[in-house]
């Protein structure tokens, strides 16, 4: 899988104003405080320890909000005097279904926004790489803004892990519905699905306790009812995504029981093509059987010529079975 370019430091400041946005060095943080009409983003992505320390003394961060490791991978939300935390996990494609976890700490406070991840994810590349002039929208937000559209693209993760995962199962119920069926080997790829589908609920699940409690009234970072709207705006997508994930297990239920229904109509064919062998086989039995009673019949005395005439006969009714049987359907 191709990853976006990175910083070679891993460390990127971008100050956003409405008419466009700058790139800063970590030196002129502690200098250049953000205004009411600005907002600062500082994004580290696998950036080492030191560096990120330095951040947090420059914007004067509690340190029980830095990053530290091993890194936890639990959702969590927490608030402190001037600012608050949140970490949540966004879904990195691995190979075919393998879903992968990239951990995302979200730090914000009055016009900044600081993001901790180790794995590069594919939006917070795209929003380093826009142009200044594309950026304007982003300075007209303030930091719990911004925040709720970093969360909204991090639920869109899961929404995309979804698509693929449809596609694989279109694909798979085309195939069971094929005229060459997969049969058994169908059991596997049902198998990978459903650990696929586990995964995803596993990983969205936990993160209702940061999005419910960003969504309390007593949450809202400035106190902004544009911002409080954004907020349950951005619960309600969570809970979307969650039944979105949710029905992706009933999709794996469902190919099964394609599956399993695939599976009863190739063995009825089965079964009516046996039944039909046995049935003639039977007749021929029961003629054979006739004809080798001790009997003292005309027939009998007719020795080589009664034999090839008796199956003659045989042979014309096997061939009228199959005959009548391909006709009706039964083979």
């Amino acid at each position: 899988m191709d990853t976006p370019d990175v910083p070679e430091s891993g460390l990127t400041i971008k100050l956003y104003r409405e008419k466009g946005s700058c790139t800063l060095r970590l030196e002129d943080l502690p200098s250049n405080p953000p205004s009411d009409d600005e907002l600062l983003w500082v994004d580290l992505c696998g950036a080492p320890n030191q560096q990120a320390e330095q951040v947090w003394r420059a914007l004067r961060l509690n340190p029980a909000s830095l990053p530290s490791s091993p890194i936890a991978t639990n959702p969590r939300l927490e608030k402190f005097a001037d600012h608050f935390m949140a970490r949540v996990v966004a879904v990195l494609r691995g190979k075919g279904l393998k879903f992968q976890g990239a951990v995302l700490t979200v730090v914000a406070g009055a016009n900044f926004v600081v993001t901790h991840h180790d794995e590069d994810i594919a939006f917070l590349a795209d929003l380093r790489e826009r142009e200044p002039e594309s950026a304007r929208d982003i300075g007209c937000l303030g930091e719990a803004s911004f925040v709720a559209a970093l969360l909204d693209w991090h639920l869109s993760t899961y929404f995309s892990a979804v698509a693929l995962f449809e596609v694989e199962i279109e694909r798979l119920e085309s195939r069971i519905l094929s005229d060459q069926p997969p049969g058994r080997s169908a059991l596997p790829e049902l198998a990978a699905l459903r650990a696929a589908a586990s995964r995803l609920r596993r990983m969205l699940a936990p993160h209702r306790t940061v999005f419910d409690g960003l969504s309390r009234p007593d949450f809202v970072p400035d106190g902004a009812e544009e911002v409080a709207r954004h907020l349950r705006d951005l619960d309600d997508r969570f809970e979307r995504a969650l039944d979105v994930v949710e029905n992706a297990r009933e999709l794996v239920v469902g190919s099964f029981q394609l599956f399993s229904t695939q599976t009863e109509l190739q063995t009825n064919e089965r079964m009516k093509l046996l039944t039909f062998v046995t049935v003639v086989t039977g007749l021929l039995a029961v003629i054979a059987g006739a004809l080798g009673m001790n009997f003292d019949a005309n027939f009998f005395g007719m020795k080589t010529e009664g034999f090839w005439i008796a199956v003659g006969i045989m042979a014309g009714l096997g061939a009228t079975s199959i005959f009548v049987g391909r006709k009706r359907g039964w083979l």
